[in-house]
């Protein structure tokens, strides 16, 4: 009896491990997309990093201080620059054209009273021709006078000739001492990290007292007002990309809640490590309060139909071939496809039964 009952139990459990499901396509909407992954980047958002090496001196803001262009994020030690400064400020007045004024009176006194001799000079030796004309003096001393009179000329000359190039050397070296006072206060400025948004100061990496290079990043700022969603498409789905296509956004933040967002750039090079591309959109109904580095999940919207033919795609067989309940083999034209459906444009109807290819 135990033996009869036994086999009946085998036999049922024969019967449902065979037994075939039967399926029929539906009618519904498709929306066929491509997944990706990736998290939020603040716009503007930027790492701050000073252009000289040395120790932080000053911190003037901290993690979450707004900010605006040009406001102090934080100082480094530069007591030689001042000092620089400093000899750059002496070297100015030092070479400024109101410092050297008595230079410029003494050579223009220079000039004067060269112009002088040679003027008397020259009345001298006019005197003497009157006089030799008239048979009075001598050849020699005519000759001397005239000699006299051409050097006072050359003399005059060479007086207005210093007095320039001592103008032009003055004013090069004030002009040029001037400019390195102007060079050094820049070059000081450097020593002070500047905001260069106005936004939200996210990240202090690093404290008063630490040294820095200039590879170090020191802050990061961005704009707490607008995000980037960054993400990365396999090299697979990027042609179907564009700009203004629709995104479904879902974050671990915001659990059960999608938001809409639009695909606003797309780069043009591929991550040969990742064969992916970066595919950046911005939110058309943003959350209230977002964070960098927040990640998130994304379906981007390929194409949308209503009403059409759907199968699971688990009863496709290579893609192009259904069977159906009889056990014959269809060759299909596929449409749209999403995770669990496809839609079928050609080959079946709604009133076919289907079942699952064993693979």
């Amino acid at each position: 009896m135990k033996k009869i009952i036994y086999l009946f139990i085998l036999l049922d459990l024969y019967s449902c491990k065979n037994k075939i499901l039967k399926t029929k396509p539906i009618i519904s909407d498709i929306t066929e997309s491509v997944y990706a992954s990736g998290s939020l980047k603040s716009n503007q958002q930027y790492d701050a990093f000073a252009t000289v090496n040395g120790i932080i001196q000053n911190i003037y803001v901290k993690e979450g201080d707004s900010i605006k262009i040009g406001m102090d994020i934080l100082s480094i030690s530069n007591d030689i620059q001042k000092l620089n400064i400093e000899n750059a400020e002496l070297a100015s007045n030092f070479n400024n054209i109101s410092g050297n004024q008595s230079k410029l009176n003494d050579a223009q006194e220079v000039v004067n009273f060269q112009k002088r001799k040679m003027k008397n000079d020259a009345l001298l030796y006019t005197r003497q021709k009157n006089l030799w004309s008239q048979n009075i003096g001598t050849k020699i001393e005519l000759e001397q006078k005239e000699l006299v009179s051409e050097n006072s000329k050359i003399l005059y000359e060479s007086a207005i000739t210093k007095l320039k190039d001592l103008k032009k050397q003055i004013n090069f070296t004030a002009s040029q001492s001037n400019k390195n006072l102007e060079i050094t206060k820049l070059q000081s400025s450097d020593f002070m990290v500047k905001s260069k948004i106005n936004g939200l100061v996210y990240k202090i990496y690093k404290d008063v007292g630490e040294a820095i290079t200039i590879q170090t990043p020191l802050a990061l700022l961005g704009n707490k007002n607008e995000f980037i969603l960054e993400m990365q498409v396999d090299e697979f789905d990027i042609i179907k990309i564009k700009k203004g296509l629709t995104i479904l956004v879902a974050m671990d933040s915001y659990k059960r809640q999608v938001f809409k967002a639009q695909v606003s750039s797309i780069s043009p090079m591929m991550n040969e490590r990742s064969k992916t591309f970066l595919v950046e959109a911005t939110f058309i109904d943003p959350p209230k309060v977002l964070y960098p580095f927040v990640s998130f999940e994304a379906n981007i919207v390929i194409q949308t139909k209503q009403k059409a033919l759907l199968i699971p795609r688990n009863l496709l067989l290579n893609d192009s071939t259904v069977i159906k309940a009889n056990g014959d083999n269809v060759i299909i034209k596929t449409g749209l496809k999403d995770y669990n459906k496809v839609e079928i444009l050609s080959g079946i109807d709604k009133n076919t039964e289907l079942i699952k290819p064993i693979k």
